[in-house]
């Protein structure tokens, strides 16, 4: 599946969301999990912005996503990372305002791809992003980071534990490193913008 990703624009309040026409597929999860590093393997090249530090995103990052005639066919949206020093601890409380209603609101949002780190076991904040989806009858896909980190029995026992304590029924590993998993990443994200 061959894709340009360019990027649009960054926001930080409702007032400055683009006009929604296309469909959307918001990307979050805890900070230093890997956001910008899939969205680039994804993209095939570098479209968003690799940092060291965690929790650098403040603002909602938005790239358009072409076909090989350049026709947009979707959008992707990078969400500030949750979990880190100055980002907010509680999802449904103190993300900031423009935050919770992009993803409680926004009528073209057609699928939340939510990270977790395959190698850490998970927190709070990850347990309530799902619950607060879950709520809000929310489309998502879980996703496992970071796979190539571990080895074939080690992988398996890390992702049959998220998948138990998250209660999701299903998890799909990929590694922005190695491309594992990308193609059926690839896959689900236009299945969930019919683009199939």
């Amino acid at each position: 599946m061959q894709h340009s990703v360019e990027f649009l624009l960054s926001v930080v309040s409702a007032a400055q969301f683009p006009a929604p026409r296309l469909p959307e597929i918001a990307f979050l999860g805890r900070s230093n999990v890997g956001k910008s590093s899939l969205l680039n393997a994804l993209a095939g090249a570098r479209a968003a912005r690799v940092s060291s530090t965690p929790g650098r995103t403040r603002a909602i990052n938005f790239f358009s996503v072409s076909n090989r005639q350049r026709v947009p066919k979707m959008v992707f949206a990078d969400l500030p990372g949750y979990g880190y020093a100055k980002i907010s601890k509680s999802i449904s409380a103190t993300w900031p305002a423009f935050i919770e209603p992009y993803l409680a609101e926004r009528a073209t949002l057609a699928l939340c791809v939510c990270l977790v780190d395959a190698n850490v076991p998970p927190r709070d904040n990850d347990r309530q992003l799902f619950d607060w989806l879950r709520a809000r009858d929310r489309a998502f896909l879980a996703v496992a980071t970071k796979v190539d980190r571990s080895s074939g029995n080690q992988r398996v026992r890390s992702l049959v534990a998220l998948q138990r304590d998250l209660g999701l029924d299903e998890i799909l590993p990929v590694s922005a490193k190695t491309r594992d998993g990308i193609p059926d990443l690839w896959r689900r994200i236009a299945k969930a913008a019919a683009m199939e």
